[in-house]
C-alpha cells in the first residue's frame, strides 16, 4: 500500500463512462484553478499524473487515480464564470451523477483557497455534502502565499465557515504543509493504518 504507486485510471465526461465501483473513493471537489491537481500531485508524490492548467475551466471530466486500496476522483471545478452555460451544466449534471451513482466514496477533499474568503459556491458544495451526509474536509490550499499574520485571519475565517463539516486543514503543495495529516485522513477513511515510520 502506498500512495507513490498510483496510476491514471480513466477520464469520464459522463455518467455512463464512470469505472465500475469496486473500490473505496476520494472525492476531490473545488473551484476551478483552486490547486486540485496540485494537492492530488502532492499526496501522490508525483510531478504531473493530475494534469494542472493556469486556465480556469480546464477540467471537464472525472478524473480517475487508481491507488489500489482505492481511488482519487477529481471533479470537474465549479464556478468558472467564462465558460458557457451549457458547459456549466454538463459538469454540474456530471457531477451529481457521481455523487448520485452509488459509489462508495468514503472521503471528500472540499479544497478552496486559503488567500481568499469562501465563495458562495465554496459554500453551497459543503452544504450539499452536509446535506447527502458525506464526509468531507475542508482543504485550504496555497497556505504558504500568507504571511504570518493573514494566515491566522484567514485560519479562523475558514474554520468559523465552515464549521459543522469535518475539519479544516491548511495545505501547501510547495511546502508539504498538511500533506501528512490529509494522507492519515484518507488512510483511516478507507480502514487503512499509515505506515510505520523508521
Amino acid at each position: 500500500m502506498s500512495f507513490e504507486t498510483a496510476s491514471f485510471e480513466l477520464s469520464a465526461g459522463t455518467c455512463k463512462d464512470l469505472p465500475a465501483p469496486d473500490l473505496p473513493e476520494i472525492a476531490f471537489s473545488g473551484r476551478s484553478n483552486v490547486g486540485k491537481s496540485s494537492a492530488i500531485n502532492r499526496l501522490l508524490n508525483r510531478r504531473s499524473l493530475a494534469r494542472t492548467s493556469s486556465s480556469p475551466g480546464k477540467t471537464v471530466c472525472v478524473n480517475f487515480y487508481n491507488l489500489g486500496f482505492c481511488r482519487f476522483a477529481d471533479l470537474p471545478g465549479y464556478g468558472y464564470a467564462k465558460v458557457s452555460p451549457a458547459d456549466r451544466a454538463r459538469w454540474a449534471a456530471l457531477a451529481e451523477g457521481y455523487f448520485s451513482s452509488g459509489r462508495d466514496i468514503r472521503l471528500v477533499v472540499q479544497v478552496v483557497d486559503m488567500r481568499r474568503a469562501p465563495m458562495p459556491d465554496d459554500l453551497q458544495m459543503a452544504g450539499f455534502l452536509l446535506a447527502r451526509r458525506l464526509p468531507f474536509v475542508v482543504v485550504a490550499s496555497k497556505s504558504d502565499k500568507l504571511n504570518r499574520a493573514r494566515y491566522a485571519a484567514q485560519a479562523a475565517l475558514l474554520a468559523e465557515r465552515f464549521a459543522g463539516g469535518g475539519g479544516f486543514l491548511p495545505f501547501s503543495a510547495v511546502r508539504g504543509e498538511g500533506v501528512r495529516e490529509l494522507r492519515r485522513r484518507i488512510l483511516d477513511a478507507c480502514g487503512r493504518s499509515a505506515p510505520r515510520s523508521r
